[in-house]
């Protein structure tokens, strides 16, 4: 799907189909998100400038889209939010153990940054072993790899179905005060507060 240098081939920006190998979660989690960011939109509130389907112009160049925002492909955008977000998340990884988990943060990967989406987890996996009782910390580098997953999985056989919801509601919690501290920070982002916190309750 993707070449040396990080980009999608060339097939791939064109518009080609890019189902096959994806996952039914994946898609799952993709059509959710792109129905909350919506289609073309050019906000003078908003830092990003440009974007279609969720995805900035910045993004997409750099992905190697040089075509209009407006007209940026679906299919296009997929190959972006999966290559650029729900790979890296390893969230087929995740979703093996907790579904929900997965969507929450490839959200939150897309909305706000891989890094913060997999250090939340961290953090979140972190304080609920009882001191290193029950898993070791893992360190909170914003990358979900071996170690994090490997705590994922004992805090499941540890706490079950019920567990998901308890990761769910501390991850999001941690998401409610980022949108409240960013929007104090700039004002020009109470624009986008309501519809920033909406994400938290889905």
């Amino acid at each position: 799907m993707v070449n040396r240098r990080g980009r999608l081939v060339k097939g791939l920006v064109a518009g080609a189909v890019v189902a096959a190998g994806l996952s039914a979660l994946f898609w799952l989690g993709f059509e959710r998100t792109i129905r909350v960011e919506g289609g073309y939109s050019n906000h003078p509130d908003d830092l990003g400038g440009e974007t279609m389907w969720g995805v900035t112009e910045q993004v997409a160049r750099a992905w190697g889209y040089d075509g209009a925002m407006a007209a940026l492909p679906e299919t296009t955008a997929a190959a972006i939010y999966h290559a650029g977000y729900w790979a890296p998340l390893r969230l087929d990884e995740v979703g093996a153990v907790y579904e929900d988990l997965a969507l929450l943060l490839f959200d939150v990967g897309f909305n706000v940054g891989t890094g913060r989406a997999a250090g939340w987890l961290q953090r979140c996996l972190n304080v609920n072993n009882g001191g290193g009782r029950r898993y070791g910390d893992v360190a909170v580098d914003g990358h979900i790899g071996p170690e994090t997953l490997a705590a994922l999985g004992r805090y499941a056989e540890l706490r079950g179905d019920a567990g998901e919801a308890m990761l769910l509601a501390c991850v999001q919690g941690l998401q409610v005060t980022h949108y409240v501290a960013i929007s104090e920070a700039r004002v020009q982002n109470e624009t986008f507060t309501y519809g920033w916190l909406r994400r938290t309750t889905r």
